[in-house]
């Protein structure tokens, strides 16, 4: 596969200043020499590596000028490929960078696959797999916190933890190895102790690190949060105030409401996915009643219930119900409108709930907000350090890597308390290496590598 040269647009799709034009592979600088001319007459071949020159895509054809353009080549292996890479800096509307696109397949190279340029950073090295996975989080990233997560995986902070863990297994099995080798030093005994030892060690730091998944997970994809509460409790107006603008309509008219409304917010770092759900209530309207159930449906998979109830309203039936939902979720009690005169049995709402965090807030005055940001920051790292982002476990195929690790090691801990011999505490522990190196892609399948790199841009 790697023997093509390949070409794609690098850059987003849509009117802009610049559009990038990529090409890689061993072809990439003749390929590029059919088709641009510098304005300086100097050989495609005879430009500096890195250096951008100024000049012109002519269609070999007919010699008809496409566009003034910047051509910049990078030989291997000073390229994000490791391979020889062209890159063409057009004018950025569409016809521009789809004709010079068309120019380089009619010169030799074919459209690059989904990632296929990450994936061959990869394949030669430059990347191991989970900083592979960590540029796509990094185009992805919503807030500060999603990005220094990102960043931080792509610069191998989460990666040399992993080769850490398999670096100690690598000098457990070599200890074992020893004693199975010289039999007649007499240390299997000494030498099953200390692995037996380092395995408990090793067992409690990857449990620290799977611990990180949920907030890896919520910065990278986002926490889904859903405001609920009865009609005009303040649902909109809290979803626009946490937005800064004025993205749902707010009215004194109860079930204005009556779809979802879904919409990221940057709170204190943490992307929320916030969903504004219709005012729970009984309701002979067709079209609310859907709405209502729409509401008590995202309830059950958000990953934070912010549910409002009205400070100067006693508690009503509506919002007995809404309690009954919360029991089980992970909620925060928002009591709204604290600027008006206290009807609200709050008493009532912590006897339901004594477990759930209960905040005071006023989407007029904005009091109680930086409360309500503290609260969700605490609850989403729970009490992890922020600075340590970067070595998060963020996907699921990390996750679940980490987990099985974990249950070759226990698998080894078994074995040495049934006094097997060292033989089979090698097996678990090389199975416990190979699974951690899935995570970097040292030991994972082709047909994995290629599930992960099509989730990419074909321009990455």
């Amino acid at each position: 596969m790697q023997i093509d040269t390949i070409s794609a647009i690098a850059t987003a799709v849509g009117e802009g200043g610049i559009g990038i034009i990529r090409i890689s592979g061993k072809q990439a600088v003749d390929i590029a020499s059919k088709i641009f001319q510098a304005k300086n007459h100097l050989p495609m071949r005879d430009i500096i590596s890195h250096q951008a020159t100024y000049g012109s895509v002519i269609d070999p054809v007919n010699s008809t000028i496409i566009d003034e353009v910047l051509c910049i080549p990078m030989y291997a292996p000073h390229s994000y490929t490791r391979e020889d890479v062209v890159e063409i800096h057009c004018h950025g509307g569409s016809l521009p960078l789809r004709r010079i696109l068309e120019l380089t397949f009619k010169a030799g190279a074919r459209l690059a696959e989904p990632g296929e340029f990450t994936k061959r950073a990869f394949l030669n090295g430059r990347l191991d797999l989970s900083q592979a996975q960590a540029v796509m989080d990094i185009i992805r990233s919503k807030t500060d916190a999603s990005l220094r997560m990102a960043v931080g995986q792509l610069e191998g902070c989460f990666s040399d933890k992993i080769r850490e863990y398999r670096h100690q297994i690598l000098e457990m099995i070599a200890h074992l190895e020893a004693a199975i080798d010289f039999p007649e030093d007499d240390i299997d005994e000494v030498a099953t102790d200390e692995v037996r030892d380092n395995i408990i060690i090793l067992r409690e730091e990857m449990v620290k690190l799977l611990k990180t998944g949920k907030t890896g997970r919520i910065l990278r994809e986002g926490l889904e949060t859903a405001i609920i509460g009865k009609p005009n409790v303040g649902k909109s107006s809290l979803l626009n105030l946490l937005l800064n603008e004025n993205r749902a309509i707010v009215t004194d008219i109860p079930g204005t409401t009556r779809d979802i409304i879904e919409e990221y917010a940057n709170i204190g770092g943490v992307p929320l996915k916030i969903i504004d759900t219709a005012g729970i209530r009984e309701t002979e309207d067709i079209v609310e009643q859907l709405g209502v159930e729409k509401a008590c449906s995202y309830i059950e998979r958000a990953d934070l219930v912010l549910a409002l109830f009205d400070f100067s309203r006693e508690i009503s039936s509506e919002d007995k119900q809404i309690l009954a939902l919360l029991a089980k979720k992970e909620a925060l009690i928002l009591i709204n409108k604290s600027d008006l005169e206290a009807k609200l049995d709050i008493a009532y709402i912590k006897s339901v709930l004594p477990n759930h965090k209960i905040i005071e807030i006023s989407t007029i005055s904005e009091a109680g907000l930086p409360e309500l940001e503290t609260a969700i920051v605490d609850m989403v790292y729970s009490g992890q350090v922020q600075a340590e982002e970067g070595a998060f476990v963020n996907n699921v195929r990390q996750i679940e890597a980490l987990r099985q690790t974990d249950e070759h090691l226990e698998e080894a801990l078994q074995t040495i308390h049934r006094e097997m011999s060292p033989d089979f505490i090698v097996i678990d522990l090389r199975s416990a290496w190979e699974k951690l190196g899935e995570i970097t892609g040292d030991t994972v399948g082709e047909d994995i590598i290629d599930q992960i790199f099509s989730q990419f841009c074909i321009g990455k």
